[in-house]
């Protein structure tokens, strides 16, 4: 039975539901905010196996074979002396390369651009959408995919009592990616071809190498990745919102953050992280900030309509499965969907990817305990 399935939110999960339920039968429309989509949004991640399992099962097995290597683990001192070194083969991929090799498999006029949701209507056998400034839509099933400020989760959970918000845990991720020879030599030699560490109280910085902007893995063509855990407090954080003229979200990507901004946190890298991981700092010149959440949602289905990924569990990136978490809910919907009638696949999927979900998020939980706890006065 061929169903009409509405997607709200054309991130990886999204296309990860959309392109294996096309591939099912079904009438996939994916409903993207962004008016150009979501090309080059995003940096580097760590492949995982449910990562390489569904680029297999959709055809793209050389995306989960497109990646840089990493030999070994080493941790640095302040000084940018190596503390502790540890083999371990590992192969992080380009979030680009896998949003474009999906992209590529939806065909055009399945993936909407510029369609932000304004009301959702669910019954019992279809659910009613309705653009904000456009047609609308009645589906049989709605997959919300819409992250970490997702608007489904609020008609999932319309019982809820408590706020359907994620929740601000005191720190947030200043990342960048750059070209790897915007990375100077003294600083390359000692991060790159390794995944790089730096921990002290209250923050963390990491960085490893990624495929170019295109997949490109040759030396000279890749990226380095970096990220950098800092606390930050919640005025802090609104008052930097309201600076960058973006109340109300959740993260500033590329270009939003204020210049001077920038230059604090050079200059704050120079005396707080490891002379290598502070020219890599240096060498971006346009961070960006994710805020660290954690959200659960109680529940994962209502009626027919369906939470994906971040839209029902925000788990910290320290976990680094973010997008693999999204995998497998794309491809456990799918199997039930494909072996049973509508209704029993979603009560299906629900009670296979509750629990997974929120041990993810305890998982993250207690990955970043560390920065979480109150800096010695």
């Amino acid at each position: 039975m061929s169903l009409r399935i509405g997607i709200v939110g054309g991130s990886v999960g999204g296309l990860f539901a959309a392109v294996l339920l096309m591939r099912q039968g079904h009438q996939v429309t994916v409903m993207e905010r962004a008016r150009h989509g979501l090309t080059r949004r995003g940096a580097g991640l760590v492949v995982q196996e449910q990562v390489t399992r569904i680029l297999h099962e959709v055809g793209l097995p050389q995306v989960a074979e497109t990646g840089v290597w990493a030999n070994e683990r080493i941790v640095l001192d302040l000084h940018g002396k190596v503390m502790t070194r540890e083999p371990r083969p590992q192969m992080q991929m380009s979030w680009d390369l896998l949003y474009d090799g999906f992209r590529k498999l939806l065909p055009e006029r399945h993936y909407l651009t510029g369609a932000t949701v304004s009301e959702v209507a669910p019954s019992d056998q279809s659910v009613k959408v309705m653009l904000a400034d456009g047609p609308g839509f009645e589906f049989d099933l709605l997959i919300g995919a819409d992250g970490q400020g997702s608007i489904v989760r609020n008609v999932v959970n319309e019982d809820a009592t408590n706020s359907l918000r994620p929740d601000y845990v005191g720190y947030a991720a200043w990342r960048g990616l750059i070209a790897e020879d915007a990375v100077p030599r003294h600083a390359a030699d000692i991060l790159f071809e390794r995944f790089a560490f730096h921990f002290d109280e209250g923050t963390q910085a990491l960085g490893y190498l990624v495929p170019g902007a295109d997949g490109q893995i040759a030396k000279g063509e890749r990226r380095y990745n970096w990220v950098w855990y800092r606390q930050l407090p919640a005025a802090s954080l609104s008052d930097l919102f309201k600076r960058a003229q973006r109340a109300g979200a959740l993260s500033l990507g590329p270009g939003e953050l204020p210049r001077d901004v920038r230059d604090a946190l050079i200059a704050d890298a120079q005396s707080q992280l490891p002379p290598p991981f502070a020219a890599a700092v240096a060498a971006e010149p346009q961070p960006f900030l994710q805020p660290i959440y954690d959200y659960e949602s109680s529940r994962m289905v209502n009626r027919r309509v369906v939470l994906l990924g971040d839209a029902a569990f925000i788990a910290r990136p320290h976990t680094a499965m973010g997008v693999a978490k999204a995998a497998a809910d794309a491809m456990a919907l799918a199997s039930a969907l494909a072996a049973q009638p509508v209704d029993e696949a979603l009560a299906s999927y629900e009670r296979a990817r509750l629990p997974q979900g929120q041990a993810m998020v305890d998982y993250g939980r207690r990955l970043g305990l560390s920065l979480s706890r109150p800096l010695a006065r």
